[in-house]
Parts: C-alpha cells; structure tokens; sequence
C-alpha cells in the first residue's frame, strides 16, 4: 500500500492525522483472506441479544446494524461484547430517523417531516444532537441518516416522513444540521438515498425505482444537495437503488436497459458521478443489498460483486454470507473483480473507522454511558418539538378548538398505527387521553354504522408514518369502515367532523372534501399528546407544512 493511496486518507472528508495513517496501513497490511473481505460487510442484527455474540465472532464483518430491542442495558452489553471481541473495531450502524424509529430506550423524538414543519433549524440541531449522545452512549457509532430525498411525488411512499419535505432550502438547512451535529457528536453521518428519490412514487424496497429528471433538473436539485453535504465534510453516502437515465445517457445515448440500472450496481453513476463528478472521496455503502430494486434486476450474489465494483465501499446485509462471499472470491479469482478496487475499499472502512476514533484504547461503561438516556432536558427538548409541529391544513367549518362541554361525544375512527418494521398494528393513545380530559369516546369497530346524531364529533386518526414494501399508502375508506356500503358515506354534513394524520400527509387526496384536517407527522404517544392540546386550543397549530397538503387540487382547500 503506497503512501500515495494513502493519502485519499489525509484528504476530506477524513482528515487523519499521521498516527490513524499508520493504524489503517498496518491493520490493512495485517488482515488477509476472509477477513480482509469480511471487513467490507455490514451484518443486519435482529431478535434476542444472546444469539449474536458468536455469529459475529465467527463473520468478523466490518460493521453491523442492530435492530434494537427495549432493554438499553442489554443492548449497550452486547454491543460492547461484540467491539472487545473483534479483530478489528466495528461500525455499528443504526437508522436514526426519529418518531417510531427513536431508540426505544430513550429518547422520542420528532421525525423529519415534523421538524421540517417547525422550521427551526436551531431545535434540528438540538434533537440531532440528542439523537446522537444516546446513540453513542449505547454504542452505535454510525447512522444512515439523514435523508436528502425531495417529497416531490406525493404517492411515494418511501420518503414521505423520513425526509424534511418538499422545499430545496428547507432540506439542505434541516439535513445538513443533522449531519454536522451527528459528526462534532461522533456518529457518522451518511446521506442518502444516492442519486435521489422522490420523483418515483414507487419504492425501491419492491422494485429499482427511477429519477426522471434531466441532468440540469437533477444538478439543481439532488446536485445541489449532495454537493453541499459533501462541502459540509459529511463522511458517507448511501447509493441506493435508484436509476438517473439521464446521466448514463450522456456517455451512451442508446443505453437500453442500462440506463435503468440501478446506482448501487452502477459505476457511471456511483464511481464516475458521485466520485468523480461531485468529487466525493468518503466512504459508500450500498442501501440493503438484498431489497428487490437490486434482485429484480439481477442475481443476488452476483449483485454483491457488482456493488464493489460499482464502486460501493460496504455492503449493506447479507442473508448468506457463505454464498456471496463465495462470489466475490470468485470474481477476485477470474479478474472481474479487481483487488485494486477491495483494496480501495478495505482504506476506506478502516478510514472511516479511524476518523471516529476507534483505533483509540479507552470506553466509558456502559452503565455510566447509560445515564446519557432520557435526560429531563432532552425530553423536554423533544416534547417542545412534538408540540410547535401539529399544521392546521383547513378548517372550513370552524371546528377548532374542541371541548368537552361542546364535543362530549366523541367517535374515533381508526385502523390504527401501521408500521412493518414493528409488525402488527398497534392502538392509538388519542381515545384514552381524551377520556383523561372529559370527552366521552367511543373507537369505531369496522362494519360498524356510524348513526347519525349519536355524537358531537367524529374524529378519523389515521397512522401511517413512511412505510417499507407497502407500495402505496392511500386513505382505504373501504378498510377504514370495514363494509362496502359504509365506505361510501360520509359524515360531515350530519356531524362535526374531523381527521388527523399522524404520519403521511396527503390523504386529502381521497378526501378533499374533508372540512377540517390536521398533519401530525408522527405516530408517537407524544405527539398524539401535543396534537390534543391543539385541538382544544391549548397551544396554536404552529407548524408549517413543509410540503403541499392539497396535492395539487384546488378543490381540496375548500
């Protein structure tokens, strides 16, 4: 390894100093075979802690993402077994994207979309930097976050809450704050989803989604936004599985297929753009490497390989290691793999490992790290932030504010809080702590008619926050209501009426005559919360929403 090619490591956005130079040259020169391959592996962690501490000895990865489980202590200890353990330091990685996707052991804390609707990049670096401190305090040292996708199409349901909507400005403040405030807290950041979603209202998770945009549209959207996160010295980037046409057609105008093929399995749009192009020299990692935006085009092992040559760094899971091990050996033995290429990307995982420190001797205890968890000022940081997020989108009939003594009967009409990730569906709050304040609340069981004069209110929740291999989210009256005939009737000419979302914000699509309407951004019990203290009036609708409500129809803003 030649001080030349070391000297990538000297540069931006590593900055090491001679000492880390020399840790990644001698742990590089050290590492041979499988190892030496295994460090170019993020390992997926799910279900009991117990079962992963000889797995990973055994795979000796590079890096692993933990799903985490609610016991903090328990985590924090397999997570610190793992690190006294290993050959070399992990990175450990999580998604940090806040709401339901908070650490379930500490702080809740709004999503993007939700401080994108606050627009105050002051509380953005606060609840960054929370996130952050109890990251670390656990032992999670990188985050595939924060998000740069443009709320641009609003079917799509893979950005939706994950990014800070639809307004170029509004992304680049919130995403770059997050990112520096993550980086002085010690927790990598990295960007995605490389080269840019939001354009297709499809999800990548199910197919290799498309940005349609022009090379100029593209440099003075996704363009603009990578070039400053890289400006800002963020430390890596997610290519994902999204196809730019455009570019690849500028050096092959009959690309075909291939125009179509998606970033993370692209060297024209991952090596020749991202590298070359925007100038980008920290580390890439692909987006989940078995999602079927890259096994709908192609075989899963052989996809392994084409990352690396890509010109991706890691690779993000892998459901057989055996097997797509196999296949990078074998590429490497037949020369379509270059050992040029596993060697570029074995300096930089090591880079990025030391420019986080972690060639350095030295660890808190865990229990001491722990009492970083759920501090007062952290949660009263978030509760504000719950709190100044709920947006009024309409109230043509004047409902708000609402109270017992006018609105004692109360309908709820719900099909619950959805969320893949966390599997069944899970019951709202909002009934218990309006009961708490004097309403009277009844929840809907579907198939159920709703009878007219019964009550002084029907409230309709809905909570859907982004959601993974869904598809579409879209306001499913015939679900909703459980019958075909109740899905057709509605009840605002003969009762108060009213609906909230807590999460996707473009319902009114399937309801535009819905006379009063509140985006809440979040599914979580605190913002359910700071959404009843404004429907009561007890704080004002501060927030402002950061995409458009009405998706693009006039008649829904009546």
């Amino acid at each position: 390894m030649t001080d030349q090619t070391l000297d990538l490591l000297r540069q931006a956005p590593f900055h090491l100093d001679e000492e880390a130079v020399a840790w990644v040259a001698d742990t590089a020169t050290r590492l041979e075979g499988d190892s030496r391959l295994m460090q170019l592996f993020v390992i997926g962690m799910h279900g009991p802690v117990g079962a992963w501490t000889d797995e990973i000895a055994q795979l000796r990865p590079g890096g692993v993402m933990r799903f985490f489980s609610a016991d903090g202590a328990a985590e924090a200890g397999l997570l610190d077994r793992l690190q006294d353990e290993a050959e070399v330091p992990l990175l450990v990685s999580a998604d940090l994207e806040g709401s339901r996707m908070s650490l379930a052991f500490g702080t809740t804390v709004p999503n993007p979309l939700a401080l994108a609707a606050v627009n105050d990049v002051a509380l953005t670096e606060g609840i960054s930097r929370i996130m952050a401190e109890e990251a670390r305090a656990v032992g999670v040292n990188w985050s595939y976050t924060p998000v740069l996708d443009i709320n641009a199409a609003f079917r799509s349901p893979i950005v939706a809450t994950r990014g800070y909507g639809a307004e170029i400005d509004r992304i680049e403040a919130h995403a770059l704050t997050q990112a520096k405030a993550f980086q002085q807290a010690g927790v990598a950041a990295c960007v995605k989803h490389w080269p840019g979603e939001g354009f297709d209202d499809r999800d990548q998770h199910l197919l290799t989604t498309v940005n349609p945009l022009s090379m100029d549209e593209w440099e003075a959207h996704f363009g603009r936004l990578y070039r400053a996160a890289i400006a800002e010295g963020v430390l890596s980037v997610m290519s994902a599985h999204i196809a730019l046409p455009s570019f690849v057609r500028e050096g092959e105008s009959e690309a075909g297929l291939e125009a179509f093929r998606p970033a993370s399995l692209s060297t024209a749009l991952t090596t020749d753009l991202l590298r070359g192009r925007l100038g980008f020299n920290g580390l890439i990692v692909s987006d989940a490497s078995e999602m079927a935006g890259v096994t709908s085009f192609m075989d899963v092992a052989q996809a392994k390989v084409e990352m690396l040559r890509a010109g991706c760094d890691m690779i993000l899971f892998s459901q057989d290691v055996p097997r797509d091990l196999g296949a990078i050996k074998a590429a490497l033995a037949d020369g379509s793999l270059s050992r040029s290429r596993v060697d570029e990307a074995l300096l930089r995982v090591l880079g990025l490992k030391a420019a986080l420190g972690l060639h350095k001797a030295g660890r808190v205890p865990a229990a001491a790290r722990l009492t970083q968890l759920g501090k007062p000022e952290a949660e009263a940081l978030a509760r504000a932030g719950f709190q100044r997020a709920p947006t009024l989108v309409k109230d043509v009939q004047n409902l708000f504010p609402i109270s017992p003594d006018r609105h004692k009967r109360v309908l709820f009409v719900t099909g619950g809080i959805v969320s893949p990730i966390h599997g069944a569906s899970m019951a709202f709050a909002l009934p218990d702590l309006m009961r708490q304040r004097g309403f009277a609340v009844d929840v809907h069981v579907a198939g159920d008619a709703i009878p007219t004069g019964q009550y002084d209110l029907v409230l309709y929740g809905l909570g859907e926050e982004t959601l993974l291999t869904r598809g579409r989210i879209f306001l499913d009256w015939l679900g909703l209501m459980g019958n075909f005939r109740l899905s057709m009737r509605r009840t605002w000419h003969e009762m108060p009426t009213a609906m909230v979302s807590f999460g996707y914000p473009y319902y009114l699509y399937d309801a535009p005559r819905m006379p009063a309407y509140v985006n809440a951004y979040c599914t979580s019990d605190e913002m359910q919360e700071a959404v009843l203290d404004c429907m009561m009036g007890l704080r004002p609708f501060a927030g402002q929403s950061p995409v458009d409500a009405f998706c693009g129809l006039e008649d829904a803003r009546y």
